[in-house]
């Protein structure tokens, strides 16, 4: 979708007449501060004080909620609350967001409003504290709300039906019997349904619903802990398809979204989100994103890339079941970053790989097709003389975020500090190093174990960063300069003589690093290779808006003509690289190199790298003759 498209439907959406029906949950957060309790004098026990609190829709009211911040102007909801204190401060908080409730239905006894407390001691949710398991919906309510149904339809684009919770309103035969019936009786409304427990109920609408509910309505499913993999979803929905002769949705979480409709099956890409998520209501946001889309007359592939883009955004909210805004839906939707293959990525065993060869084939390239441009990543693709620069940044990382409890934290709060940190830099590999450092100023503002005043900016936290990578890299280079180590003792196995290789077949060569540009340009030249890029050498030059690789790509697309991206082959070990090569049509080979040996495959890469979107992952540049064959560059 491009971002024309996407601001077309965002402005359509606005007049889209939505209804929900279902069950309005409210998800309570308390953070805890059990430091701070005392005794109880009646029980002698210790108080859990809370610090802090916080009240979000859950259920059909994150979806009617997300609708609302999307820009929807209008929605209806159908439910009940129960006569208890959450029940009006459901239905207000509802109403102070412009969702209708003039069709929400109060039930004196037999219901409490369903309600989901989680206390939290720092970020780890402890016990939850659930109300409504035990309602039983009254035959005159269920028949009211039927009543608001029926009358009400009419007036909508698109009906949205919720299934949350076995003991909500459509544990009710008579119900569930009547919004059957409505449906049946009304083919040419689009009624979407999203359940947990009754995925066969309500054959008349289109099912949204995630890979594992599939498998097990397909009988996919033989255990609780079975991994569900994208061939099995494929197989689910073609049976789903066939069984309720309506299009469908399945969702595969961060591997995103099987559309099956009319004119076929389709995939959508998950999103790659760096930044730590938290995935509670996360399928009600690509509901409401689906349903929105689908009201404004998109097709339903258009309908599940919109829904993506929107849980995109919100589950990169924390402890809150958060909402997207237009603006937020443009943002990430403009430059979306998707996950590819990640069945391959995780299942080594499935590499299809060249005859005689570490070569492997991800996806085909056309016979055809020559390449006149080559990029090259820099460190981990031709060079390691910054290999270990991850043993320096994590504790760097680590020590900045801890500050004075660096050496005396507890063993939980070191664990989540290093775990984030590691999952950071795993993310981020490959992106400018001010950027890595823009991200650890933010966690360490997310920890809030540094006074304010005293957290470094981006440039400040690189300083010190530099200075310890500097040193290593120093003594290195001083090794080489004496002749005690040669540039092969530095490079990933083949690579010096594959560049040369494609520089005298006539391919033009640039080299992309996130490392600063002056200490690029000085590696490249030590290690003796620099005159085979020319000029065409592009470092960090400290802006995170100004990433080098980026540069490049749309440096030589720009100067060469929009065709150039078919001719274009990037070699790189990192996902950036990877993703942008992607994103503007070229061909990607990702280096899974081992930098510490020089030679093999590193398997954590290969997964990184196939995510990112590489065509072709090689472990170094040793099987040189062949990679140039399968690369077409032998023969010319």
């Amino acid at each position: 979708m491009t971002t024309p498209d996407l601001k077309r439907l965002l402005h359509d959406i606005t007049s889209v007449r939505v209804g929900i029906v279902g069950d309005f949950c409210l998800d309570v957060y308390w953070f805890l501060d059990p430091p701070a309790g005392e005794a109880s004098l009646e029980t002698g026990l210790s108080t859990l004080p809370v610090s802090r609190q916080q009240y979000t829709l859950g259920g059909a009211g994150n979806i009617a909620v997300n609708l609302r911040a999307m820009g929807v102007r209008h929605v209806s909801t159908f439910g009940v609350v129960g006569r208890d204190p959450f029940g009006p401060f459901m239905l207000s908080v509802m109403a102070e967001s412009g969702i209708q409730t003039a069709c929400m239905r109060t039930q004196g006894s037999d219901w409490s409003t369903h309600v989901y407390t989680k206390p939290h001691i720092g970020e780890r949710e402890q016990q939850r504290i659930d109300f409504g398991d035990f309602n039983r919906l009254h035959d005159d309510i269920a028949g009211a709300l039927l009543g608001d149904l029926q009358r009400e339809t009419a007036l909508l684009d698109v009906v949205v039906v919720n299934e949350q919770v076995r003991s909500g309103i459509h544990a009710s035969d008579l119900f569930r019997d009547g919004l059957d019936a409505l449906i049946a009786a009304q083919p040419e409304k689009l009624f979407i349904l999203d359940s947990r427990h009754l995925g066969e109920a309500y054959s008349g609408a289109i099912k949204k619903l995630n890979d594992r509910e599939a498998a097990r309505l397909c009988g996919l499913l033989s255990s609780p802990d079975q991994r569900i993999t994208a061939d099995d979803t494929r197989i689910a929905a073609e049976k789903l398809r066939q069984r309720w002769a309506r299009p469908l949705f399945i969702t595969r979480g961060e591997r995103g979204c099987i559309v099956s409709d009319d004119t076929g099956l389709h995939e959508i890409p998950g999103m790659h989100i760096v930044q730590p998520v938290d995935p509670v209501g996360a399928g009600d946001s690509v509901l409401a994103g689906m349903a929105a889309a689908l009201g404004s007359g998109r097709d339903c592939v258009t309908a599940a890339t919109c829904g993506n883009f929107v849980a995109g955004v919100t589950v990169q909210k924390l402890f809150l079941t958060g909402t997207a805004s237009p603006e937020e839906i443009l943002a990430i939707g403009a430059e979306p970053d998707y996950v590819y293959n990640a069945d391959l990525a995780e299942m080594p065993a499935r590499a299809r790989t060249i005859t005689g060869s570490d070569i492997e084939i991800v996806t085909e390239r056309p016979a055809s097709l020559l390449f006149s441009t080559a990029i090259f990543d820099h460190d981990g693709t031709i060079s390691v003389l910054r290999q270990g620069w991850e043993s320096i940044m994590e504790p760097l990382m680590i020590r900045q975020i801890l500050g004075p409890l660096w050496g005396k934290a507890d063993e939980d709060l070191n664990a989540r500090v290093r775990d984030r940190v590691r999952d950071f830099i795993d993310k981020t590999t490959g992106i400018q190093t001010i950027t890595q450092m823009d991200g650890l100023r933010q966690i360490v503002l997310d920890f809030r174990l540094i006074p304010p005043d005293q957290v470094l900016d981006a440039a400040g936290y690189k300083r010190i960063y530099d200075e310890e990578l500097d040193r290593l890299v120093e003594t290195r280079l001083q090794k080489l300069m004496r002749g005690e180590l040669t540039p092969e003792d530095w490079t990933i196995k083949g690579a010096i003589p594959f560049l040369e290789a494609l520089s005298h077949h006539g391919v033009v060569l640039y080299l992309a690093s996130g490392s600063d540009h002056d200490d690029v340009q000085k590696e490249a030249g030590a290690l003796g290779y620099a005159h085979l890029f020319a000029d065409r050498i592009f470092g960090s030059v400290g802006i995170p808006e100004r990433d080098a690789k980026k540069i490049v790509l749309e440096k030589i697309l720009t100067s060469l003509g929009t065709d150039t991206a078919r001719h274009l082959i990037v070699f790189g070990d990192g996902p950036v690289e990877i993703r942008e090569t992607h994103k503007a049509g070229g061909f990607s080979v990702g280096v899974a190199s081992d930098e510490v040996r020089r030679f093999g495959l590193n398997l954590p890469k290969r997964s990184r790298l196939i995510r990112a979107g590489a065509d072709l992952v090689i472990p170094d540049f040793s099987q040189r003759e062949i990679l140039l064959e399968t690369l077409h560059f032998t023969g010319r």
